[in-house]
C-alpha cells in the first residue's frame, strides 16, 4: 500500500517526458478535382529496410506513425489513375503532413515522378541499424527468453557473454531498452529479466555511436523498441505457434482493431524449454524455463492535434540454474550425498504506460509520458544445494516520467526535455553453506560464515535535462546537444554530457562521412548493489574489501561512412574508441549466482565495424558484418565487493591492465535468402567469434573433472582463451496461403548445424561457464488477418 501510494505521489507530481526519434506522416489523398479517393499506399527505406503497405478510405486520409527519421519512397495507386512516385524526408517529431494529387492516367504519363534511391540516409549522422517487422518476421528461432535479444546479437558491435547477456562495444550491462518512448536500463538478459517478445515488436532502432542528447545513464548501446503498430480499420492480428529440439514450443498471439480516432490491441504469449539458461556442462543438466507475457494497449486521436496512448504489460519468467557435474551427482564428491542441486528462479514486471502529445503549431509539438512498475527477482535452492544453498527475494517498485518540446524553425529541429526516475529498491539475500569444511575441496576461506542474512532498502533517485539541435546545412548536417544527469543511490553525483555529431554528403559518390562525439555518464547496475554496499558484509570474511560503486564518465569517439555500389549494395565502415575511468563490471557474491556490481580504475576499447548490406538484389538480400575489438582494463580496483583471496588481490593490485570480459578481437556474421519462388525463400547464415578471455584458477586436472574432456579441448589454457566458435545456420520459409491481409507461413530453421560444441565462457573473468545450444531444428507456424 505504501509503495502504491509512493508511486502514486510521483506521477501527480513529477515532469514528464517522451524519448524517442520517429517522426509521423499524415497523408491526404485527392483525384484531380481536390476530392479525396481511396487509394493503396506503399512506403519504404532500402537505408533501415523498411517495406509496409497500405489502404487509404475513400476519405483519403491515412496516418502512418513511429517512423524512423531517414529518406522514404511513397508509392501512391487507383485503379484508372497514373500512379504516384516521390521522395519523402522525415527528419523532425512532428508530423509531416503530404499531398498527394492522382491525375487520370491518360493524361499524366508524362508527368509521373520517379523516386530517388532511398539506400542511403544523406543527413544522417551516425550509423543506426534498424530492423523492421518482415525482418522480425523472419527472424531464426530462438529458444524463449532470447527472441530480442538474438535479433540484436545479429548487428555488429554486439556479442554474448553467459546467458544471453548482450555486450554493446566491450561495455558490461550498459545496454539500455527503451520501450515505446519509456527507458529501461535494469538488465533485460533471461536469467534476470522477462524479455518482450520479438513478435510482439514491430521494429528496433540500434545505436552504438552518436547517441542522441535525451539518452542517458547506459551509454553502451540504446535500443528503441517500438510496440505499436499502425491503425488499421477492422479487426487484424496474428497468431504463431512454434517448437522445437529441447522441448521447446510457444504460442504467440495478438489482435488491433481500429474505429474511428480509436485503436485497441492485445497480445499474448508462452513458452517453454528443457535449455532456458546455457548450461554449464554439455549435458544441459537442470535448465528448465518458462516465459509468459500479456500486453493490452488503447490509442486515441482525441483531435487532429491531441493523442492520448495507454498501454500496459505484464511479463513472467521461471526457470531452473544449471548443475555442474558434482552439483548432478554428488555422489561424486561424497558417497553418502544422493540429492542432487535444485536452484530455481524467477523473475515478473507489470509495467503501465501513458502518453499524451499536444501539437501546438505546425512548427511546434509536445509529448507527455509516465511509466510504473513493479518488477521482482527470486532465487530459491533445496536441500541438496552445494557448495552452498543461497536464497533472494529481490523487487523494485519505479516511477518514470518526462516531458520534451520539439520546434522546428528554418534548419533547425530543436528538442529539448526533462525526466525523472526513481526506484524504491528492496533487496532479500541469504544463504546457508552446505559444504563439508574439513574436506580439502572446501570452496571458502576459513572464517566464513555458515549463514548469511541480508535485508536492504533504499531510494535511486535520478533526473535529467537535455537539449539538442539537428542542423540541416545542405550537404551537411549537424546533430548537436548537451545533457545534465543526477544520480543518488550510494553515492550523489551530478554530471554534464555534451554530444555532437557530423556528416557531409557526396553526391557524385554516393557517400556519407561522419564523425561523432559522445561524453557519457553511465550509473552503475543496481542489481544487488544494497548488498554489496553494506556493513553486513564484513562479516563474511576476515578479509573483506567494500567500495561504493560510483559512475562511470567516459568519452566514445566514432569515424565512419557509408556508401552505395550500383543503387543495391550498401557498406557502412566505422572506426570507434572508447575511454571510460571507474569502469563498471561485475562480480558474485561466494559461490551463488547473484551478481553486483564492481568497478576499475579505467578502460580502454577500440575496435572497427564494417557492414555490407544487399537489402533486395533480383531474388537475393542479407548481409556480411565483421567486427574487430580490443578491450582492455587497469587495476586498481575503485568499487565494489571483494571477499577473501580476491580482496586481498585487490588491495595488492594497483597497477598493470588486464582484457576486458568482452574482449572477442574478431567477429564475423552472415546471412543471405534467397527468394527462390514468390511463396518459397531459403537462407544461410554463419556466426564466428575468436573466442573470451578466461581465467581458470584450478588445475588441469581439476578443469577436467569438473567439465569433462570435452569442454577443456575447446579452451587454451596457455593463452586463456576459449577457443573459436562456430555456427552454420540454415532457414526456409513458406507462404501457403495469401489473400488480401491473410495469410498462412511456415518457416523451418536449423540451428548450429554443424554441431560444434561451442564455449561461450569458460570460468570467465567475473562470468562463470556458459555453452552454446548444439545442433537443433525448430519450426515455426504463423496466421495473419
Amino acid at each position: 500500500m505504501l509503495s502504491a501510494l509512493k508511486l502514486g505521489i510521483l506521477f501527480l507530481a513529477l515532469p514528464l517526458l517522451a524519448q524517442s526519434n520517429a517522426g509521423e506522416l499524415r497523408l491526404k489523398i485527392t483525384g484531380p478535382d481536390g476530392l479525396p479517393v481511396g487509394a493503396s499506399i506503399e512506403l519504404s527505406s532500402d537505408a533501415i529496410q523498411f517495406h509496409r503497405s497500405f489502404s487509404a478510405d475513400d476519405s483519403g486520409d491515412f496516418i502512418i506513425r513511429n517512423l524512423p527519421f531517414g529518406r522514404y519512397r511513397l508509392r501512391v495507386q487507383r485503379e484508372s489513375f497514373s500512379p504516384y512516385d516521390g521522395l519523402i524526408e522525415i527528419h523532425s517529431a512532428l508530423p509531416t503532413e503530404y499531398v498527394v494529387k492522382l491525375n487520370i492516367a491518360a493524361l499524366s504519363t508524362a508527368v509521373n515522378v520517379t523516386a530517388e534511391t532511398t539506400l542511403i540516409d544523406p543527413e544522417r549522422t551516425t550509423t543506426i541499424n534498424h530492423l523492421d517487422s518482415k525482418a522480425i518476421a523472419d527472424r531464426a528461432a530462438s529458444l524463449p527468453g532470447r527472441s530480442l535479444p538474438d535479433l540484436i546479437n545479429s548487428q555488429p558491435g554486439w556479442l554474448y557473454e553467459g546467458n544471453a547477456v548482450l555486450h554493446p562495444r566491450g561495455s558490461e550491462y550498459q545496454t539500455q531498452f527503451v520501450v515505446d518512448g519509456i527507458p529501461l536500463t535494469d538488465n533485460r538478459s533471461p536469467g534476470l529479466g522477462p524479455e518482450i517478445e520479438a513478435d510482439d515488436v514491430d521494429s528496433l532502432t540500434i545505436y552504438t555511436g552518436g547517441i542522441p542528447a535525451e539518452y542517458g545513464r547506459k551509454m553502451g548501446g540504446v535500443i528503441e523498441v517500438n510496440t505499436l503498430r499502425d491503425s488499421r480499420p477492422g479487426l487484424h492480428g496474428q497468431v504463431v505457434l512454434s517448437g522445437g529440439s529441447f522441448d521447446t514450443a510457444g504460442v504467440f498471439a495478438s489482435a488491433d482493431s481500429s474505429w474511428g480516432r480509436n485503436t485497441v490491441g492485445a497480445s499474448a504469449s508462452g513458452n517453454l524449454t528443457a535449455r532456458y539458461l546455457n548450461p554449464v556442462v554439455p549435458e544441459n543438466y537442470t535448465n528448465r524455463g518458462t516465459t509468459a507475457e500479456f500486453s493490452l494497449s488503447y490509442d486515441r486521436y482525441i483531435s487532429a492535434a491531441d493523442r492520448l496512448t495507454l498501454s500496459v504489460r505484464h511479463e513472467l519468467a521461471r526457470y531452473q540454474i544449471p548443475n555442474q557435474r558434482l552439483q548432478q551427482f554428488p555422489q561424486l564428491r561424497n558417497p553418502q550425498d544422493t540429492t542432487p542441486q535444485l536452484q530455481t528462479a524467477g523473475n515478473f514486471e507489470t509495467m503501465g504506460i501513458a502518453s499524451y502529445q499536444h501539437i501546438f503549431s505546425p512548427n511546434v509539438l509536445a509529448n507527455i509520458r509516465g511509466m510504473v512498475r513493479d518488477n521482482s527477482d527470486d532465487l530459491n535452492s533445496n536441500n541438496g544445494a552445494w557448495p552452498i544453498a543461497a536464497f533472494l527475494h529481490n523487487d523494485f517498485k519505479e516511477g518514470y516520467f518526462n516531458a520534451d518540446l520539439s520546434i522546428h524553425h528554418g534548419r533547425h529541429e530543436w528538442k529539448a526535455g526533462a525526466e525523472s526516475d526513481s526506484l524504491f529498491l528492496h533487496e532479500n539475500f541469504s544463504d546457508i553453506i552446505t559444504a563439508n569444511p574439513n574436506n580439502p575441496d572446501y570452496p571458502f576461506d576459513p572464517g566464513t560464515p555458515a549463514t548469511f542474512l541480508f535485508t536492504g532498502n533504499r531510494p535511486d533517485l535520478e533526473q535529467s535535462a537535455f537539449i539538442r539541435d539537428l542542423i540541416h546545412l545542405g550537404k551537411w548536417t549537424v546533430n548537436a546537444g548537451l545533457r545534465w544527469d543526477h544520480y543518488q543511490l550510494v553515492v550523489n553525483q551530478n554530471a554534464f554530457s555534451p554530444r555532437i555529431s557530423v556528416a557531409r554528403y557526396f553526391p557524385s559518390a554516393d557517400l556519407i562521412v561522419h564523425a561523432s562525439y559522445d561524453r557519457v555518464f553511465q550509473t552503475p547496475s543496481f542489481e544487488n548493489i544494497l548488498l554489496a554496499s553494506s556493513l553486513q558484509v564484513t562479516v563474511l570474511n576476515p578479509n573483506v574489501l567494500r567500495l561504493p560503486v560510483e559512475p562511470s564518465h567516459g568519452n566514445y569517439f566514432e569515424f565512419g561512412a557509408t556508401k552505395s555500389f550500383l543503387n543495391q549494395f550498401r557498406f557502412d565502415a566505422n572506426y570507434f574508441r572508447r575511454y571510460v575511468n571507474n569502469f563498471a563490471d561485475d562480480d558474485q557474491i561466494l559461490n551463488t549466482a547473484v551478481s553486483f556490481p564492481i568497478a576499475f580504475r579505467k578502460a580502454i576499447i577500440y575496435g572497427a565495424e564494417g557492414k555490407i548490406e544487399l537489402p533486395n538484389w533480383n531474388r537475393f538480400s542479407g548481409f556480411v558484418s565483421y567486427s574487430y575489438m580490443v578491450g582492455n582494463a587497469w587495476f586498481p580496483v575503485t568499487g565494489g565487493l571483494f571477499v577473501g583471496d580476491d580482496a586481498v588481490n585487490a588491495t595488492t593490485q594497483l597497477r598493470g591492465h588486464f582484457p576486458d570480459s568482452q574482449d572477442q578481437r574478431h567477429t564475423l556474421r552472415a546471412r543471405i535468402r534467397c527468394q527462390v519462388t514468390s511463396r518459397v525463400w531459403f537462407a544461410g547464415g554463419t556466426q564466428y567469434g575468436s573466442g573470451l578471455p578466461f581465467e581458470f584458477t584450478g588445475t588441469y586436472d581439476q578443469a577436467l573433472a569438473e567439465y569433462g574432456q570435452q569442454m577443456v579441448n575447446r579452451v587454451n589454457f596457455t593463452d586463456g582463451r576459449i577457443k573459436p566458435t562456430l555456427s552454420v545456420d540454415l532457414s526456409a520459409g513458406t507462404e501457403l496461403y495469401k489473400k488480401e491481409a491473410r495469410s498462412l507461413r511456415l518457416q523451418a530453421d536449423a540451428e548450429n548445424f554443424n554441431n560444434r560444441l561451442n564455449v561461450l565462457d569458460f570460468a570467465g573473468l567475473f562470468s562463470g561457464t556458459a555453452l552454446a545450444p548444439p545442433r537443433s531444428y525448430f519450426l515455426r507456424l504463423g496466421v495473419t488477418y
